[in-house]
């Protein structure tokens, strides 16, 4: 059933667990790093739901149920209506909502409660995914609360998160949490080269700098990737080794050109991991335990210039405007206001 997808050995047992006693809850909330395969498990169960030809207790994988039941019918245009309803699978009885732009929709939360009340037209049960659960605001969450408080016995709903914290504390309680722990880079590495036939090098890198996101590592390539470490190297030099204002200045225009529009998140996180690399080889950290081991030497120039309080600090700084990213700030102006913050920690 979730053989083939990688990692999480402790949620697939869980899961298997809830359909073997057939006690699966109504209202599931995955939550974990992005990229770690949430969608992919609740594409999983709703398989598992649904297939006529099981394998134990979960899909065949092989049956057309199963091929349709993974076939989401997206709409073709950024600026359709149909993100604002229900997105429908091949199947009739699985479908899923995404925000349309910042925030899930009181509309689609009703829809949600209106369909999970039907009985399934052609399986066993209905599932409904809600993606980026944590863009519901107080509005649309109160429009779903009565559905997660008695879903039908023939439906399920599977709320995703990145971020559980920004739930309200009633959608929250409402649901059985399911926690997807970062993959290993092994993990990583290993899918990589065997499913994308990527070289062995290359792999190791994105393994490493994705940080337990399957999604991240293969959105990158090897070219991207040394660009955005190769700029990021520039913005910790002129930190902790030159000093150099201007060049920060610059790198902050060069995190808002519009060529970099998609890599703004990318390349804070690859400035982070260099910054913690920085703060582990100045403690002593073994070469293995390092994220961009190949900078080493780079590295160590720049770790005998900083110390533990202003690494602590500059991560601190970073974490705090991704926080703020979420309420779509300027960007331009908070990562100018970002770079020299950290300049003068």
């Amino acid at each position: 059933m979730f053989n083939q997808l990688i990692g999480n050995e402790t949620v697939k047992q869980s899961l298997q667990r809830m359909l073997e006693a057939k006690r699966l809850p109504g209202a599931l909330l995955f939550s974990g790093e992005e990229g770690t395969g949430k969608k992919l498990f609740a594409l999983e169960i709703a398989r598992a739901l649904n297939c006529r030809t099981l394998r134990g207790v979960g899909g065949c994988g092989e049956c057309s149920i199963c091929q349709r039941i993974g076939r989401l019918n997206y709409p073709q245009s950024e600026e359709s209506e149909g993100w604002k309803t229900i997105i429908w699978s091949d199947h009739g009885d699985v479908g899923m909502v995404v925000a349309p732009k910042r925030l899930l929709l009181v509309d689609q939360m009703r829809q949600i409660e209106r369909e999970a009340n039907f009985r399934p037209f052609e399986g066993k049960s209905r599932v409904f995914l809600i993606d980026d659960a944590d863009k519901m605001n107080e509005p649309s969450a109160n429009a779903l609360l009565k559905v997660l408080e008695e879903p039908p016995p023939t439906s399920h709903l599977i709320l995703i998160t990145s971020q559980p914290a920004m739930l309200l504390p009633t959608i929250r309680s409402r649901c059985q949490v399911v926690r997807f722990s970062p993959l290993s880079a092994k993990e990583i590495e290993n899918h990589l080269v065997q499913a994308e036939k990527t070289p062995p090098k290359e792999a190791a890198l994105r393994a490493r700098v994705a940080r337990g996101s399957l999604g991240r590592a293969l959105a990158s390539n090897s070219k991207q990737l040394s660009g955005q470490r190769s700029a990021m190297l520039e913005v910790l030099r002129a930190l902790a080794v030159t000093g150099d204002r201007l060049r920060l200045l610059r790198s902050a225009e060069e995190l808002n050109e519009a060529r970099y529009k998609d890599e703004f998140e990318a390349r804070l996180d690859i400035l982070e991991t260099l910054i913690r690399d920085a703060l582990a080889v100045a403690v002593g950290a073994p070469e293995s335990q390092l994220i961009n081991s190949d900078l080493l030497p780079e590295l160590s120039v720049i770790s005998g210039k900083i110390s533990t309080g202003q690494a602590a600090t500059w991560i601190t700084q970073i974490e705090e405007m991704r926080e703020q990213l979420v309420v779509n700030i300027n960007r331009k102006v908070a990562s100018d206001a970002l770079l020299m913050a950290m300049a003068s920690a």
